[in-house]
């Protein structure tokens, strides 16, 4: 953990990563959760393999290092025996994991009220009941979204992704977009045009497939594709961790809070935006290239 910020939520530890032997040409893909993760892991897995019909097996193949759920001293062992290119995922802050010069860090992210709102959905699809706290079945108060906007970067607040939590990962990342092998993707970008991103990403990870291939590998990335197929390409699909698989694409849509917030809330959340952020930073973390500034 030298020179590095400790995370450390109920699921999840970032000292897990001490255990990892990095190498030059592995891939971290670095998100808030509900920003995209999958789907960045999934265009990645498909690159590797150049076919559409890859069994992609993200928990397994691409693992989730910082969660808790399986030992860690397992989780390295597998990574250790792996003789193909690697990816692995993280929910970390970038800076809260080990940089390598060479390996590639593919930051995603998403308008922080989409994934609010995403998440809220996912909290209800697994089996976890902790998150009850922050996200109540009858929340007939609005205790979920204050303790979004009241919740801390830190400690168990982190697994519950907090705005804060969000906003550090968009500076942590911003901070380090400087460097070679950090890049910021977005999601809404992503939705725009996948062939582009596809094409993106692949150049990051000097990776060249033919024109066909190229829209095979695309078209099993698309939105539907991916919730139709659901047991193949949601985490850990097919074994019942989820109740639905399928409800872990629920959408795919952007302004999932539209209707769904009152005026103090919205002005509550722009406050916090406007304070973090400036106008061109927090127009590109909510809209990606489209939005008015383009910073990125």
């Amino acid at each position: 953990m030298t020179e590095r910020k400790l995370y450390l939520g109920p699921l999840t530890d970032n000292r897990r990563w001490d255990l990892v032997n990095i190498r030059p040409d592995d891939v971290f893909v670095v998100t808030p959760p509900k920003c995209g993760t999958t789907w960045m892991q999934t265009i990645v897995a498909l690159l590797f393999s150049g076919d559409p019909d890859v069994e992609t097996e993200l928990s397994v193949k691409m693992p989730w290092v910082d969660v808790r759920i399986r030992e860690m001293s397992e989780v390295a062992a597998r990574l250790d025996a792996m003789t193909h290119r690697r990816s692995m995922k993280s929910h970390t802050p970038m800076d809260g994991l080990p940089l390598h010069h060479q390996a590639q860090y593919i930051c995603v992210f998403r308008h922080p009220l989409d994934a609010h709102f995403s998440y809220r959905k996912h909290v209800r699809n697994i089996p976890m009941s902790w998150f009850d706290l922050w996200y109540p079945q009858d929340d007939t108060d609005g205790t979920t979204f204050r303790r979004f906007l009241d919740g801390g970067a830190e400690g168990f607040d982190t697994d519950a992704m907090p705005l804060a939590h969000i906003l550090r990962h968009y500076k942590a990342a911003m901070a380090r977009a400087d460097m070679s092998n950090v890049t910021l993707f977005h999601y809404a970008d992503m939705k725009r045009d996948l062939a582009g991103t596809f094409a993106k990403v692949a150049a990051l990870l000097d990776i060249s497939h033919s024109d066909d291939v190229m829209k095979h590998l695309v078209q099993a990335a698309t939105f539907d594709n991916m919730k139709a197929n659901a047991e193949r390409y949601a985490p850990s699909g097919g074994k019942g961790f989820m109740k639905s698989d399928s409800d872990f694409f629920h959408s795919g849509t952007n302004k999932k809070w539209r209707g769904k917030l009152t005026d103090a809330e919205l002005a509550a959340y722009d406050a916090v935006m406007d304070t973090e952020l400036t106008p061109e930073e927090r127009d590109w973390l909510e809209n990606g290239s489209g939005g008015k500034h383009a910073v990125r």
